[in-house]
């Protein structure tokens, strides 16, 4: 099978299970922001010394791929198990969060994005996560499971705290505003 389908070159796109959209739908710039953000995340990994951080960001980009087909699927009855987002998802980024803001000085002024290599692409992907979580809100879809929303606003927190743990691990001091 080729990688290129010609299918795309008029501008439209398939979702699962659903027919035919143009690629500038609010449906697909949602899950293309997913996307960018997986994607985002992997680069920040490559300069990821630490094997646990880089697990947990292999973890996320996993979940990132489950969210990319529920937002590529709007018939709920089409999507499969593997894609499901499952509160206990949230729950973790967030003990992920208090973790490692034990290892943390408390936040007394806005953190300039930067640092390492790997802090300075966490703090992108943040941005980009953010982003995401727009797209996903204009959307406004009634498809989309309740845990999508909650996932993503808690996943640009974490990337947040994992940018500044990263920079502290490789003893590079963030710079405040």
């Amino acid at each position: 099978m080729k990688i290129y389908t010609k299918t795309g070159d008029a501008g439209g796109t398939a979702l699962f299970g659903s027919g035919r959209v143009s690629k500038a739908s609010p449906r697909v710039a949602a899950y293309g922001d997913v996307d960018e953000l997986n994607a985002s995340i992997g680069v920040a990994a490559a300069h990821v010394d630490d094997a646990a951080v880089r697990d947990a960001l292999e973890r996320v980009q996993r979940d990132l791929f489950a969210l990319g087909a529920l937002l590529a699927t709007p018939d709920p009855k089409r999507r499969r198990e593997k894609w499901e987002l499952p509160a206990a998802r949230i729950s973790a980024l967030e003990e992920e969060i208090d973790g490692w803001e034990d290892e943390l000085p408390a936040l007394t002024a806005f953190i300039l994005p930067g640092g390492s290599q790997a802090g300075a692409c966490l703090h992108a992907a943040r941005t980009v996560c953010r982003r995401a979580e727009r797209a996903i809100v204009a959307l406004a879809a009634d498809d989309i499971p309740d845990t999508v929303l909650p996932y993503v606003n808690r996943l640009s927190d974490w990337l947040f705290v994992c940018a500044r743990l990263v920079n502290r691990r490789a003893g590079v001091e963030e710079r405040t505003w």
